[in-house]
């Protein structure tokens, strides 16, 4: 879930024609076709696109797929929704709320394409629509939509404000065990800071990991928010291969709002990642 900002990219680069006509015939190729697009106040447009028809299911081991609408356990306390609503994808479930703290906000309004009203129908799922705009951000086409290599953190670190080798700085805690772990739940607290240069920054996120730290075995599923242009390994929502989407309220990379202020309302979102 991701809380974008309006730096302008393409101010800062010469676009080719060449250049362009790959990006388009690519954004072709992501952008299926909607029942119904929404416009976002923030300017973008969300397309209730069928959930046969999302992007995930082109891939040939997909085919005629059975999409499990809710999981198959949850937690004990948790409940489970049995409608078409529920669930976020096939592999793990995000139970996300906002509004928690002094501010309240409608269980089913906290993203900014919400206000207008519309809601994707029963049967489709919300999609942000990917611009030239969104590729230009990547180094280039093959890059857009995945996270590029980061310099690790050192997990050993006992200071909770570190400043890693690539200027990055976190506040972390964790933890790890020998057993066997199905998943892990957070609230985090969503802000709108403010992104000034290119390759600037914020997020705050819940990581489940396997394989070593550190090593090129790691593996990792993230969820929460962020400003711009995040970097690591991996993909990012509904352009990696099988992450199938059911729930037709969230639409996964819209901002989120409202958001919290200083000495003003508070909001987060809790997060839920689940095997």
């Amino acid at each position: 879930m991701a809380e974008s900002s309006m730096l302008n990219y393409t101010k800062y680069r010469q676009i080719s024609r060449l250049r362009l006509e790959r990006i388009n015939n690519h954004l072709d190729k992501i952008n299926k076709p909607p029942v119904l697009t929404i416009e976002s106040p923030d300017g973008d447009l969300i397309d209730c696109v069928h959930k046969r028809k999302q992007l995930a299911l082109d891939h040939p081991l997909l085919k005629n797929h059975k999409i499990q609408k809710t999981p198959s356990d949850m937690p004990k306390g948790m409940k489970v929704k049995r409608d078409d609503n529920a669930g976020s994808n096939d592999t793990n479930a995000s139970d996300m709320k906002a509004g928690e703290g002094k501010g309240r906000v409608r269980e089913d309004s906290w993203q900014m394409w919400h206000r207008n009203g519309t809601r994707c129908p029963k049967g489709t799922v919300p999609i942000r629509r990917s611009t030239v705009h969104d590729v230009l951000r990547a180094k280039s086409l093959y890059d857009y939509g995945k996270k590029r290599q980061q310099i690790p953190l050192s997990r050993h670190s006992e200071t909770p404000n570190v400043l890693g080798g690539n200027g990055h700085e976190h506040a972390i805690a964790y933890t790890g065990s020998s057993q066997e772990i199905y998943g892990a739940k957070a609230s985090i607290s969503v802000w709108d800071p403010s992104i000034e240069v290119m390759n600037e920054f914020s997020l705050s996120q819940i990581w489940v990991l396997s394989g070593s730290f550190d090593g090129p075995d790691l593996n990792s599923i993230e969820a929460g928010w962020q400003s711009d242009s995040y970097q690591a390994t991996g993909c990012y929502n509904l352009l990696c291969a099988g992450f199938i989407q059911t729930n037709n309220k969230i639409a996964i990379g819209a901002a989120i709002s409202p958001v919290s202020s200083y000495a003003g309302s508070q909001y987060d979102i809790s997060i839920l990642i689940w095997k």
